[in-house]
């Protein structure tokens, strides 16, 4: 466990395994890295040194609870491969966590070796269903939280999947990401973030995944990301939004194959 100071905020961060670094960075919700990265983070620890921040919203990094901005929580990210890494990184960032990578290799193109977005999008206002589901998340997160949870679960994964996985482990999604206070913080971020004017400034190598059943974030989305960023590389895989959960053998290999090549 680690943390590192930026703008008054202390962003916690986790790092493990050895070889080169591979950061991971997560999606919306306050329980951050540990829910998104904590069935996935050893298939990639025995070859790359896995850095997995928190960053603000989250329970594990501290802040002075203001909004959140693009250009804040790629500064938490920035600060953390500074931090933990000996130069550049692959760098990972699923849903919210894909803005805000896109952000850093914007920003910092000499920390990131390669970049990979996961179920990412670069803006909210113009796509109804987008601002409209973001919108529901925060109207049930404020006033019934059992409807929020059973909602992000909902969208969060393919109806192939969640009837694989059975009514008992459907319900224990739930919980994973309660409407706290952090959480609401992201779904603003959410609703207001927009990155289209940064994603020609990307050097880095890029590939930008797909999830085509993605009913959180519509694999449109990753289409319009990979037409933007020049010279990226596009997959798509068959599952809901959380990709790595339902297609974890597709996931890593994606990721190694284009990491490692």
């Amino acid at each position: 466990m680690a943390t590192v100071t930026v703008n008054g905020a202390q962003v916690h961060y986790e790092r493990a395994g050895s070889g080169p670094a591979l950061v991971l960075v997560h999606g919306t919700g306050s329980a951050g890295a540990a829910v998104n990265w904590g069935q996935t983070n050893p298939r990639f620890t025995p070859h790359r040194t896995v850095i997995t921040p928190d960053l603000s919203g989250t329970e594990a990094t501290v802040d002075d609870g203001a909004p959140l901005t693009a250009e804040g929580l790629a500064a938490q990210v920035i600060a953390v491969i500074e931090d933990a890494a000996d130069g550049p990184v692959d760098l990972l960032g699923f849903s919210m966590g894909a803005t805000v990578s896109a952000t850093v290799a914007a920003l910092r193109p000499d920390l990131v070796r390669r970049l990979i977005l996961v179920a990412g999008w670069a803006h909210t206002d113009s796509d109804e269903y987008l601002r409209s589901l973001f919108t529901l998340w925060q109207n049930l997160g404020t006033s019934d939280p059992a409807s929020f949870g059973r909602a992000v679960a909902m969208t969060g994964f393919s109806r192939g999947f969640l009837n694989t996985i059975g009514r008992e482990q459907f319900e224990a999604l739930i919980p994973n990401m309660p409407p706290t206070e952090g959480t609401l913080r992201h779904i603003a971020y959410d609703l207001q973030v927009d990155i289209r004017a940064l994603l020609p400034r990307i050097q880095a190598p890029a590939l930008v995944i797909g999830c085509t059943q993605d009913i959180t974030v519509p694999v449109e989305h990753s289409r319009a990301l990979h037409a933007a960023i020049a010279g990226s590389s596009y997959a798509e895989i068959d599952s809901g939004h959380v990709a790595f959960f339902e297609q974890e053998e597709v996931f890593v290999k994606l990721v190694t194959d284009f990491i490692e090549a």
